[in-house]
């Protein structure tokens, strides 16, 4: 069974979702931001694993459901606090971000028979999740984050690894993102949250 660990921020107003400000207010982008949270831990809680991780910076809200570990994460980019959140692990464990509200249980029921690392590119350049049957903190420190390379220079790391690839998802960074993300889950919260804001600004 694998651990998932999913790496987050507290959903508060003018720390979370920065770039959706304009159109949205900061406190409509951490509303969103909350919704957006809300549903990838429920589709984690909906996964088989042996342990769920929440690898949080900030405190725990109502979102958070029962079952997870709550982990701090540790000062230091995001390369690092990635790669201090694997050292926590052992065992085969996937990490994804709180940016892919669409993900689903199928897409997180990763295998790794015959398989060293699975690698989940996003749209914009990045990665939305990164899986490794032995975790090694290495293999992500130094990766510059946040950039349009940092896909491809994560994946180059995994270079020697039997590597899967997920499918690509689209993360929710701008206004357009979120249209397109909450179209692909129409069903879940981020989806409901964004059509009453925008149905209250008519």
């Amino acid at each position: 069974m694998t651990t998932l660990l999913v790496v987050a921020k507290e959903p508060r107003p003018g720390r979370v979702k920065t770039r959706l400000t304009p159109p949205f207010t900061p406190r409509e982008a951490a509303a969103l931001a909350e919704a957006a949270l809300a549903d990838t831990l429920e589709v984690v809680a909906r996964t088989p694993a042996r342990r769920r991780v929440l690898v949080l910076d900030g405190e725990p809200g109502p979102w958070l459901p029962s079952g997870f570990e709550v982990l701090r994460q540790c000062p230091g980019g995001l390369d690092e606090r990635l790669a201090a959140a694997f050292a926590h692990c052992t065992g085969p464990s996937l990490l994804i971000g709180m940016d892919t509200p669409q993900v689903t249980p199928e897409l997180l029921a990763v295998d790794f028979a015959d398989c060293d690392a699975y690698f989940g590119p996003a749209e914009d350049g990045g990665f939305w999740a990164l899986g490794l049957a032995e975790p090694d903190p290495a293999l992500l420190l130094g990766v510059p984050m946040s950039t349009s390379r940092t896909g491809a220079v994560q994946r180059a790391r995994l270079a020697g690894l039997r590597v899967r690839d997920l499918p690509p998802l689209r993360d929710v960074d701008t206004a357009r993102d979120a249209e397109l993300v909450a179209s692909a889950a129409p069903g879940g919260r981020f989806a409901a949250e964004l059509k009453r804001l925008t149905a209250a600004a008519r």
